[in-house]
């Protein structure tokens, strides 16, 4: 992958919106984060969407595209929940029940955000800081891999 198809990506997650791009061409590897202004929706692009469009078109209103930059914007006072393990994403516990926690919800220590099913056993994902949810980061039932981001809270 070449410097400027990664400033590409850079561009393209600057002016979606997207809070995390992942992208790997054989053993070329590339992750963009970004963190984002707390809101009240959510808005989840998998990174093949991303990649087959310059510029997908959002399901709904999203906020106005910050300025252009060739840097990610980062915004440290956020906690991104990483998942402990490999396994598949559940926002709740069975397809009929609510989701555990909606954006813009307040978490408290220990309290379940999701379960990530691996190996066939259930593991509950806990805050482990009370905060509110800024973004969901991933989509219900997607697979994930190990330290693969998964929430990001505003701590209290």
């Amino acid at each position: 992958m070449t410097l400027d198809e990664i400033r590409e990506l850079i561009k393209i997650v600057t002016e979606t919106g997207v809070a995390e791009l992942e992208v790997q061409r054989g053993d070329n590897r590339v992750r963009i984060l970004r963190a984002l202004a707390p809101k009240t929706e959510e808005m989840v692009i998998p990174a093949q969407a991303v990649l087959g469009a310059a510029a997908p078109a959002p399901t709904h209103n999203p906020a106005p595209a910050p300025a252009r930059s060739s840097e990610p914007l980062i915004d440290p006072s956020l906690v991104v929940v990483r998942s402990p393990i490999v396994g598949t994403f559940y926002e709740a516990s069975s397809p009929s029940a609510s989701p555990f926690i909606r954006v813009g919800d307040t978490v408290q220590p220990g309290q379940v955000l999701c379960i990530i099913e691996s190996m066939k056993l259930m593991n509950e994902i806990e805050a482990e800081q009370a905060g509110v949810i800024v973004c969901k980061l991933v989509t219900n039932a997607q697979p994930v891999e190990y330290g693969e981001g998964l929430f990001s809270i505003r701590p209290l």
